[in-house]
């Protein structure tokens, strides 16, 4: 059986490159992103030259109603398939400190980062509890394990998947779905880039991180691809930091 994954926030970055390298473990993927066609069309060119397949699922995962619009198409479209693979990748910044903090800004990273991963992940494990089989990575931040000045929002969003992550491992374990969530440190991103005003001084100068880079997008979608696979059976529950050793 075909094994479809769906990764959200997939046009660009990490989502991307996580996107790439499920195509090339055989996975047929459903690409998720917001606005941004181009970098999307791009992202499925890229997956096609790779020798997978690919098909572009344009929503926003802070909108419950677009979600399921676009998911009941699907299952309509594979009345015989499931979404084996969900990566809940989709993430924004709005950074300011606690004091200056709007609440617009709030709620808006917060209905991306977690609300997003609580609407998407809801509409697709009964798939995976139905079949017995299946997948979940959720993308945190060091920012969620340690905190960070400016991302008060941020933090507490990619704090809160974390739990989120132990909690529903525990509840699909029965069915053979497993649950990690994987929290990077520094990645050359456009996100990175957007907070650099309240970037850590140890991502800001690469000398405070042990190994003396930047991560790369490609280096997580390789943690992501072996938590996706049968080698990862007895893995759920778990936080993987992938930081050059800075946490």
């Amino acid at each position: 059986m075909k094994r479809y994954a769906l990764i959200t926030g997939a046009s660009r970055g990490i989502g991307r490159a996580i996107a790439i390298e499920l195509a090339k473990d055989g996975c047929s993927i459903l690409l998720n992103y917001k606005s941004n066609q181009a970098a999307a069309e791009e992202a499925k060119r890229l997956i096609e030259e790779a020798g997978g397949e690919a098909e572009l699922m344009p929503f926003d995962v802070s909108q419950p109603d677009a979600i399921n619009a676009a998911l009941d198409a699907w299952f309509t479209a594979h009345p015989d398939d499931y979404i084996d693979v969900l990566v809940n990748n989709a993430g924004i910044v709005d950074d300011e400190i606690m004091l200056a903090m709007e609440p617009e800004q709030w709620h808006r990273v917060i209905d991306v980062n977690l609300n997003g991963f609580f609407y998407c992940t809801r509409r697709v494990i009964e798939g995976m509890v139905i079949n017995h089989h299946g997948r979940i990575v959720n993308l945190s931040s060091i920012s969620g394990q340690v905190g960070n000045v400016g991302q008060v929002n941020y933090s507490a969003a990619k704090s809160a998947l974390i739990g989120a992550t132990k909690t529903i491992a525990k509840e699909l374990a029965p069915k053979h779905v497993t649950v990690n969530a994987v929290s990077p440190g520094a990645i050359e991103t456009d996100m990175v880039r957007a907070s650099e005003e309240y970037m850590p001084e140890y991502m800001r100068d690469i000398s405070n991180i042990p190994m003396r880079r930047l991560g790369k997008p490609e280096e997580v979608a390789y943690l992501v691809s072996f938590l996706c696979s049968d080698r990862a059976n007895y893995i759920s529950g778990q936080v993987i930091g992938i930081n050059g050793a800075a946490l």
